[in-house]
């Protein structure tokens, strides 16, 4: 090949955004009408042997998007769908078990919660309501038959009324923030966290990693964002071996004193406006001294380089 050649570089391709609804009639054999539901958003995105597709058109090695589609809904019926990681994973085996020169690819999922609609009181078996906007995230990549599992959350707005100070900072002639020693703390939390094993308990995992980063950032008295996303992370490293390294990424959703003085009334920080752009955005891997890293795990992981 001559220098100046013009070949095909990194590529991938499938399905986006494939939204799937599971319902497990059979949930609680003892209830009858007894239902459960899972709202995935998937995205399956092969890798490997398509270069004369691209160059020539010849599709013969093509699996097309479509048929993408089909295998995750008929995977979702034949299989159930569980841990959306678990679903992933089982998804990108077929995919390169399956045909040879498929050599890898990226699955990604996202998962909407639903709770149950109460009537009188009682969790209504089968009607329920969106619960907020935090969405559960998995991205699962395979190179040849190895996979990497990280999963995460965003959307999670988190807001604390005091215990937030934000002082000593540099400043010059273009420095106009006022130094506090109490002020509203609020973000918008995308957390991403890398599994150094497979075959575990990914629900249960989830759901105690979310709530100690959360109960990490309504529990330290916080001197700056940064500081509170790093106990975040470090946190989780403490508490969960399996986990390699966290990632966050937290908008500083600002919140400003009124000034009421003209109005001859006193602001003992109790009226805030929200102020939704600009924002500080702060960003951090929190990650084990000396433990390797892995590139191949975080590729295109959204929003981190």
């Amino acid at each position: 090949m001559a220098v100046g050649d013009i070949v095909l570089g990194a590529n991938q391709y499938g399905k986006a955004e494939c939204r799937l609804v599971r319902v497990t009639r059979d949930a609680d054999p003892a209830r009858p009408g007894y239902h459960e539901i899972t709202d995935l958003n998937v995205t399956s995105q092969l890798r490997g042997d398509f270069v004369t597709c691209h160059t020539e058109g010849d599709n013969s090695q093509v699996v097309a998007t479509d048929t993408q589609k089909n295998t995750v809904y008929a995977f979702a019926q034949e299989f159930g769908v569980g841990a959306p990681e678990d679903f992933l994973l089982r998804l990108g085996r077929h995919f390169v078990g399956g045909f040879e020169w498929v050599s890898g690819g990226r699955f990604e999922a996202e998962q909407y919660a639903w709770k149950r609609i109460g009537v009188d009181g009682v969790p209504h078996d089968h009607a329920f309501v969106r619960a907020g906007t935090e969405t559960r995230t998995t991205v699962v990549q395979f190179d040849g038959e190895e996979a990497f599992v990280v999963s995460g959350l965003k959307d999670c707005v988190v807001l604390k009324s005091t215990g937030s100070e934000f002082h000593g900072f540099p400043r010059d002639r273009y420095t106009t923030l006022v130094e506090t020693d109490d002020r509203i703390l609020a973000t918008s939390v995308t957390a991403w966290w890398r599994y150094t094993e497979l075959g575990l308990d990914y629900d249960a995992l989830f759901t105690g990693i979310r709530e100690l980063l959360l109960s990490t950032f309504a529990g330290l008295h916080s001197l700056a964002l940064q500081q509170t996303i790093f106990a975040m992370g470090k946190a989780v490293l403490e508490a969960y071996p399996m986990v390699g390294e966290v990632k966050l990424s937290c908008p500083n959703k600002h919140h400003f004193l009124v000034d009421l003085s003209p109005f001859g009334q006193e602001n003992p920080n109790e009226v805030f406006y929200a102020a939704d752009r600009p924002y500080g955005l702060i960003q951090a891997t929190i990650e084990r001294e000396g433990a390797p890293a892995e590139p191949r795990a975080w590729a295109t992981i959204p929003g981190f380089a």
